[in-house]
């Protein structure tokens, strides 16, 4: 058993560094999905891992001084948001944050209200948490599309509405073509009904101003790894004038918000990784214009069989760019691009395997095999316009050659 042990180790320790060594081959487009760590990031994950590992709820002076940096964190995280400090809880990432962000502001909700109201193109985890509820609790979903333009029809939201619609979650801005919603709109038409309201911010944080966002909604989730921080961290807001329940009962950490040890050494690396976001938010806006001009300029000789989501700049990122190929799945070209050097998606990374079309693509009315022909491509911090460029003409090319079936 000795010997088995030490030949499986040994075999996973030289297929690691085979791995590393055989990284930053492919132009990485699939900043949506993950970022990479940033370097200061990293080193303060280090430094927090190693100087203060200790407990944050120990009473001793190790877990005091673990303690005092997470505060200090929570307070960061609050002033790039412009909330309050007492209403951040710092989460796992963005699904656990939608899950325990919901289950919170129904607990605050009056209890006779059984009606919610989403939009078709939310991330995987608001789904998933709201089709449960659905099964489990007897709440009624009602799902509202997107218009032509890629955001939320209001019209169709005002419509949905009902007597005992006790929360609203929309996403604010969409992880697979980038558009923005009008989230302070429908924050209006909630605070005139009493209704709770939950924004996903996960695509947008470290990309956008997020503070009349965080002043109008009554929670929001953010995800580290969506902002060059590390994975397995993140935050939800929750607005310190709501009284929610814990969904698991007991819990000391995060004011029983979510049980188990905090994270401190990755909350101290996501708020370099905010820190750093926000401190150069206009550069890298103004960067990924250019680079998206850039790849658009290129698939003009394929135009006519190319169909890119690009709406006014106001109400969408310059970072995500959703296209559909006609006529071409979505899978083969990021295969293509992929054997070709580039790093593409064919939507969120939650969908990955599935065989159902894309939520965004769904939600703005494009079905069947159409549906299939979605691509995203996300640009980062160091993304340059000639890599750009060379994916522009690479998926130009793909749209003329033959497909082998």
């Amino acid at each position: 058993m000795t010997r088995v042990f030490h030949r499986i180790r040994e075999t996973t320790y030289w297929y690691i560094i085979f791995i590393l060594k055989a990284g930053g081959t492919i132009k990485y487009f699939d900043y949506a999905a993950s970022c990479p760590l940033d370097k200061e990031a990293a080193d303060a994950y280090i430094k927090a891992s190693t100087e203060f590992f200790g407990n944050s709820r120990s009473l001793h002076d190790t877990g005091s001084e673990a303690e005092g940096l997470l505060e200090n964190c929570r307070g960061e995280i609050a002033r790039i948001l412009g909330a309050e400090r007492e209403g951040i809880y710092f989460t796992s990432g963005g699904t656990e944050g939608n899950f325990l962000a919901i289950h919170s502001l129904l607990s605050a909700s009056q209890p006779n209200g059984k009606h919610i109201i989403t939009g078709v193109a939310e991330h995987s985890s608001i789904h998933s948490v709201l089709d449960m509820l659905s099964q489990d609790k007897g709440y009624e979903i009602t799902k509202i599309p997107f218009g032509e333009d890629g955001r939320i029809d209001l019209q169709k939201l005002k419509a949905a509405l009902r007597y005992d619609t006790v929360l609203i979650s929309i996403q604010h801005g969409n992880s697979e073509i980038g558009t923005l919603q009008p989230i302070l709109e429908i924050s209006s038409i909630c605070k005139q009904r009493g209704i709770l309201l939950h924004s996903d911010c996960v695509h947008t944080f470290g990309k956008a101003d997020l503070v009349k966002i965080a002043q109008s909604a009554d929670s929001l989730t953010i995800s580290g790894h969506k902002f060059y921080g590390p994975k397995g961290i993140g935050a939800v807001y929750i607005h310190p004038r709501l009284r929610w329940d814990p969904f698991l009962p007991g819990g000391s950490h995060e004011k029983g918000f979510r049980p188990g040890t905090v994270n401190v050494p990755g909350v101290a690396a996501m708020t370099v990784a905010a820190q750093k976001a926000y401190a150069n938010l206009n550069v890298h806006h103004s960067h990924f214009l250019l680079l998206r001009a850039a790849l658009l300029k290129e698939l003009e000789p394929a135009k006519d069989l190319i169909d890119a989501y690009d709406f006014e700049h106001e109400y969408q990122l310059p970072s995500t760019l959703g296209l559909r190929m006609k006529g071409l799945e979505g899978q083969y070209i990021m295969l293509e691009c992929n054997r070709h050097g580039f790093a593409i998606s064919t939507g969120s990374a939650c969908r990955t395997g599935m065989q159902s079309i894309s939520k965004t693509m769904e939600a703005l009315g494009v079905n069947g095999k159409s549906g299939k022909e979605f691509i995203r491509i996300s640009f980062g911090w160091n993304t340059s316009a000639e890599d750009a460029k060379a994916l522009g003409k690479t998926l130009a090319e793909l749209t003329h050659e033959p497909v082998q079936l």
